[in-house]
């Protein structure tokens, strides 16, 4: 399960979300990704990746049913390298519109869903190739990617509302809004879109990511 001399990334399996891309990818940028069941299984790994897709309503109960929320809470607070995906930017934060959901809370912040007028045209979700704004690129993370030309993917109805307006990495536009598209504090990265499915760009995101986890005296 897995391959190459970089850093042990565990790559959690809480019953949903998509690992398999995910895991090639990680593999593809030099990890010795694995794909973990149980916390114990990730204790001794060098960083922590959370995928997410679907319904946070049932990612948070799986998550809590396997133990997984003490043991993100806890890594993410010993400022652990972490990156986390879509639903695993989103489940953070304190509070979902989606089904009144709870979340992890490791953030102060709310997800609301996105909401436009009918004559706007505009689609629920947000599902394409966007651009992404970055608010610096500094240290390890920014070898060969763009400030605010680079595209990624996106699949989502909701988007993440930080009460720190300092957490916020990046943010894209959708129509007349501007939402928070990725953040960054510490070791931890978490963004909306999927690296994984952003070709070269998103290879090149967690390629640096994984650099950064190899050099820990490097900032990330």
């Amino acid at each position: 399960m897995d391959a190459g001399e970089g850093p042990v990334v565990a790559i959690l399996d809480y019953g949903m979300g998509n690992l398999r891309s995910v895991h090639r990818a990680f593999l593809a940028v030099g990890a010795k990704a694995r794909i973990v069941e149980q916390p114990s299984e990730a204790e001794r790994a060098d960083a922590l990746v959370f995928p997410g897709q679907g319904a946070i309503v049932d990612t948070m109960r799986l998550l809590k049913e396997r133990g997984w929320d003490r043991f993100i809470c806890d890594w993410i607070r010993q400022d652990r390298p972490f990156f986390g995906i879509c639903l695993g930017l989103q489940a953070l934060f304190d509070f979902s519109e989606e089904g009144n959901t709870k979340g992890l809370g490791v953030f102060p912040g709310v997800v609301k869903r996105f909401s436009f007028p009918l004559e706007s045209g505009l689609k629920i979700p947000h599902m394409g190739w966007n651009s992404v704004r970055f608010r610096s690129l500094e240290g390890t993370l920014q070898k060969g990617l763009s400030l605010d030309t680079d595209q990624y993917y996106f699949v989502h109805s909701y988007y993440v509302v930080p009460e720190s307006k300092e957490l916020i990495w990046s943010t894209t536009d959708y129509g007349d809004l501007s939402f928070c598209s990725a953040i960054r504090r510490g070791n931890l990265i978490a963004t909306q879109f999927h690296p994984e499915k952003s070709q070269s760009r998103g290879l090149q995101l967690y390629r640096n990511f994984v650099n950064s986890v190899s050099e820990p005296d490097s900032p990330l």
